[in-house]
């Protein structure tokens, strides 16, 4: 089986959470060069990576493990979308945040980050929603971009349960695991395997 139909058959079982620039990000590999990692890196102004870190803790908050900020998710975000992202994908990201940030200025009178943490959990499930409901009004058009909602949550759990944090701290981890055994069931309050 060739990598992209693999990727292609998880997105799929994971129920299309992958969003589309995303994926295709992946897919495609990554083409941009040192400089204009870097160019595009200065983009993210603490402002913006600020905001981004507060919207991923409050995806995946602190509880008894690690949060998305501390996992450092933020930084995760902004080196795939400088690395991976063509120029009219960043340019829909980019104009998607600034939207995100309107619509809560507009709902909460305040910017996302300045917004209690009540606020926080109705807006973006406010969000959610909007991105399900833009995701069935365009099923049948290929060309239409992800929702802003749909990558930056896609991307806040990638991140998150691909760092160190999220593989050791959040799920259960192994340095060195046994043998392969497919199928067995988890204990009441056992975490998910990383390995």
């Amino acid at each position: 089986m060739k990598r992209r139909d693999a990727i292609m058959r998880v997105s799929t079982m994971m129920g299309g959470t992958l969003a589309a620039p995303w994926l295709t990000s992946v897919l495609s590999g990554c083409s941009n060069t040192a400089e204009e990692k870097q160019v595009i890196l200065e983009a993210f102004t603490p402002e913006v990576k600020g905001m981004l870190a507060e919207i991923a803790d409050t995806i995946i908050p602190t509880t008894s493990t690690p949060g998305a900020k501390e996992a450092k998710v933020h930084d995760f975000i902004a080196d795939v979308i400088a690395d991976c992202f063509n120029e009219k994908d960043r340019k829909n990201f980019f104009s998607g945040l600034n939207e995100f940030q309107k619509k809560c200025q507009e709902t909460n009178k305040n910017a996302f980050e300045k917004c209690d943490e009540k606020q926080r959990i109705d807006f973006l499930n406010k969000m959610e929603q909007e991105a399900k409901d833009y995701k069935e009004a365009n099923k049948d058009n290929k060309e239409a971009e992800a929702h802003i909602f749909a990558t930056l949550k896609s991307m806040t759990l990638t991140g998150y349960f691909t760092s160190e944090i999220g593989a050791t701290k959040a799920l259960n981890y192994l340095h060195i695991p046994g043998k392969y055994q497919g199928c067995i069931p988890l204990e009441k309050g056992q975490k998910a395997w990383a390995t």
